[in-house]
């Protein structure tokens, strides 16, 4: 979003109707406010009430210019009271309240109330379509979301929200209990919406949408016990990001393809194929912890530890917060990798010390037990193809 999204000069009239800010919530300073914020994903884009700080709208996931700017449009009539009086556009007003206060399950009816009444055409159907998948998704509402995504789906024709919505769908298909006798229809209905999305030049989604249907289809492929067929996906979707980042015209927005071209490539079990990218990417973003983390992940999936400690030695001084967290437990695999028992325990002792040391809006405490637990047992190395970010 920072590298395609914000610098498009379609925006530029936005940039004196709102205090911009933008929040590094890997940073312990900013913990206070991400907990305050109810942030849980990334991106997740807010506008605050300059009278009282209260969101009044959220969204969690990227958008297109045109999307942005209806984001804007919209957030910016209800900070300022000039909204509509009408049941749906008071609906919908009362949902992106309680989803900015992150109360879930009451915006989640209150997203259903504004969809039952909106007639065909209204401008914020998909976005509040988007919302209410994100909400079932996390409340474990699978079956709620695989219904909203039939509904909807017919009503998006030719919208970009139609990519996130089939893959939404189908993510919720492949949550059902295996056992759920209308399962395999749903996934196969949704996996041949999502790849109807793939192939429709003229809904305009933005490459992380896309890129994500893709796993979600390799992962559906999967599901079926089609090798070939995760195989097949996997180099579609590589060669996709290859010709995005080929396009890119800076080296920051190369890089915004680099953590998804690695998981391709360690998907078709080519991690090697990412090690020119990430190199290039660390020589032009040197204060990025992310191009040598990656190398390191990339390094061990080949079987090279000597190399994939060199690049968390690089990475380590540039990361802080949680992602500590993650290059510390790799690097204890790393050393697990080159038969050093005491260096592995070390740095798992380090991360757990990080783990325990985070303030209240970044600690997780299910992962500081898994690292209490991972200690108590023998250290062997975990999976070499894992932890990007």
């Amino acid at each position: 979003m920072r590298a395609f999204v914000f610098t498009d000069p379609a925006l530029t009239s936005r940039a004196g109707q709102f205090v911009w800010l933008e929040l590094n919530l890997d940073d312990e300073k900013n913990a206070a406010h991400r907990e305050r914020l109810a942030v849980d994903v990334f991106p997740t884009f807010l506008v605050l009430d300059a009278g009282d700080e209260s969101v009044v709208m959220r969204r969690e996931d990227g958008m297109t210019v045109a999307e942005m700017d209806a984001f804007l449009e919209e957030a910016g009539r209800a900070a300022s009271g000039k909204t509509s009086s009408s049941p749906l556009e008071a609906a919908l007003l009362r949902a992106d309240r309680l989803n900015g206060e992150n109360k879930k399950a009451e915006a989640a009816a209150a997203y259903r109330e504004a969809l039952d009444q909106a007639p065909a055409g209204w401008p914020p159907y998909g976005r509040a379509v988007v919302a209410l998948l994100f909400l079932q998704q996390s409340l474990g509402e699978e079956a709620k979301c695989l219904a909203l995504a039939r509904e909807a789906l017919p009503r998006l024709s030719g919208a970009s929200a139609a990519v996130m919505v089939a893959r939404s769908g189908l993510d919720c298909a492949l949550g059902l209990k295996k056992e759920d006798a209308g399962r395999a229809v749903a996934v196969a209905e949704m996996e041949a919406a999502t790849r109807r999305t793939l192939i429709d030049p003229t809904l305009g989604a933005i490459a992380d949408d896309v890129s994500s249907s893709y796993m979600s289809l390799i992962q559906a492929r999967k599901d079926a016990g089609d090798a070939a067929g995760a195989t097949k996906d996997a180099e579609a979707w590589a060669s996709f990001l290859e010709a995005q980042a080929a396009a890119a015209k800076t080296p920051e927005q190369r890089a915004v393809f680099d953590s998804h071209r690695t998981l391709a490539y360690m998907e078709l079990k080519q991690p090697e194929r990412a090690i020119p990218m990430l190199q290039e990417s660390e020589k032009d973003l040197p204060d990025d912890y992310n191009p040598p983390s990656r190398l390191a992940v990339a390094y061990m999936a080949m079987k090279k530890p000597d190399e994939a400690l060199a690049a968390s030695n690089r990475a380590l001084p540039k990361v802080s917060g949680p992602r500590r967290v993650q290059v510390l437990q790799r690097r204890s695999d790393i050393f697990a990798a080159k038969g050093d028992a005491a260096a592995a325990r070390e740095a798992l002792e380090q991360a757990l010390a990080s783990a325990e040391a985070l303030p209240a809006g970044q600690r997780s405490e299910g992962q500081i037990k898994a690292l209490q637990k991972k200690l108590e047992a023998p250290l062997v190395p975990a999976d070499r193809g894992g932890g990007l970010r």
